[in-house]
């Protein structure tokens, strides 16, 4: 009887022991949700490389692209799923929700991650179904939230229903805070204010490339997506103002063309500008360091509905000197007359204004511009500061669960 009772006392212990290991195993698992593997590589390869070193199994689930093969180089276990952000169907939309469901439900992560407008709604929808803590990093509000139509009030409410489920949501600035609360889109108390998605400092370090040298003539570089509300024929506009006064100087673009967005430049439009001499573009850029330090300013004179333009913050890190808008987001990252110059919306001609000024400046003032903005980007952009705010979540569910 003794030895029965010693043999099921044992048999309960493998149990208890493999059940517990299971258990950690579930645990350490975190998803991270996006429209494309390319955004998860180049705008948080950091924070998914600190969660792997401390031990996490990173799960990604996006859509398949050429950058799937370096997530899974540092570590990650990616997944496939089709996104369709640029189109209004409420059954294929039913679909993905479905999908996004069963495969949390398999993968039972202790915490998901959720970018952009699609997994936003539905993946939150679907975490909130199946009780796993979530965070909406909304990135922008962009082009939904440009004018306040019919598509405004679908896509305000489409986010109040969905984020009624998820712990916390977290926006890029102060303004898109305001917004969330104005139309009471989620409770102030999920509401959390990031600088940013960050910069890795490190890598956008211009004493990194000694030999690194701006390009002649002067270069007014672009790196965005081809759409109007990015300001690009505003720059167009204000290259033919300042070509009539006499100045010598490029303006060029890297980007790339989205047919199917209804704010989309045409690409005869963008050949147009190249043929009169305005433009110089050159196409998608896999790696933005070089582009950016061929140049001596880096220019986004957007009215997008921007979170916080990574574009201009990889410019002030490299110590190039900037002009953007007085408008939401921009506006977080320059400091007129120190680290660049702000300009007005929409106005070529303000824009020309300021180009002309940073051009008749003496390198050395240039020189103290691009300084003064890495220091702006160190303080307040630094990846290292949004990889704790990651952390402190993650610890937040582990230590509830």
């Amino acid at each position: 009887m003794l030895h029965y009772k010693l043999e099921c006392s044992n048999s309960f212990n493998v149990l208890l022991l493999h059940r517990m290991q299971q258990q950690q195993h579930t645990a350490k698992k975190l998803l991270f949700v996006s429209n494309s593997c390319w955004s998860m590589y180049n705008f948080r390869k950091e924070v998914l490389e600190s969660f792997i070193a401390d031990g996490f199994e990173v799960h990604v689930l996006a859509q398949k692209d050429d950058f799937a093969a370096g997530l899974m180089n540092i570590g990650c276990k990616v997944h496939h799923i089709e996104f369709n952000n640029r189109e209004l169907n409420p059954i294929a939309d039913i679909t993905l929700f479905w999908q996004l469901r069963k495969f949390y439900k398999k993968l039972q992560p202790i915490a998901i991650f959720h970018y952009v407008i699609k997994p936003n709604i539905y993946g939150s929808l679907a975490a909130g179904w199946l009780r796993i803590p979530s965070v909406a990093l909304i990135t922008g509000l962009g082009y939904a939230f440009k004018k306040r139509n019919w598509l405004f009030v679908l896509v305000q409410n489409l986010y109040r229903f969905a984020l009624r489920r998820v712990k916390e949501v977290w926006l890029l600035n102060a303004e898109d805070v305001h917004l969330f609360q104005k139309y009471r889109i989620a409770k102030p108390s999920k509401l959390k204010l990031l600088h940013g998605e960050g910069i890795n400092t490190e890598r956008f370090d211009r004493s990194r490339y000694n030999d690194a040298k701006a390009d002649k003539p002067f270069v007014f570089l672009m790196l965005t997506r081809n759409l109007w509300s990015k300001g690009i024929g505003t720059f167009a506009d204000a290259a033919r103002i300042l070509r009539s006064k006499g100045y010598h100087f490029q303006c060029r673009i890297f980007g790339f063309f989205e047919p199917h967005h209804p704010d989309s430049i045409p690409v005869e439009q963008m050949q147009a500008w190249r043929d009169e001499g305005l433009i110089d573009y050159r196409g998608f850029a896999n790696d933005v360091v070089p582009c950016l330090l061929q140049s001596h300013c880096f220019v986004l004179p957007s009215y997008y509905q921007e979170g916080v333009p990574r574009s201009l913050m990889e410019a002030c890190s490299l110590e190039i000197p900037i002009i953007t808008t007085n408008h939401t987001g921009c506006r977080e990252v320059v400091d007129d007359g120190v680290n660049g110059f702000m300009c007005k919306v929409d106005n070529a001609e303000d824009l020309a204004v300021k180009m002309a000024q940073l051009m008749s400046m003496p390198e050395a003032g240039r020189k103290a511009m691009g300084q003064a903005g890495r220091t702006l980007v160190q303080q307040k952009f630094d990846v290292k500061k949004i990889i704790s705010e990651y952390k402190q979540f993650v610890a937040k569910v582990q230590h509830r669960s």
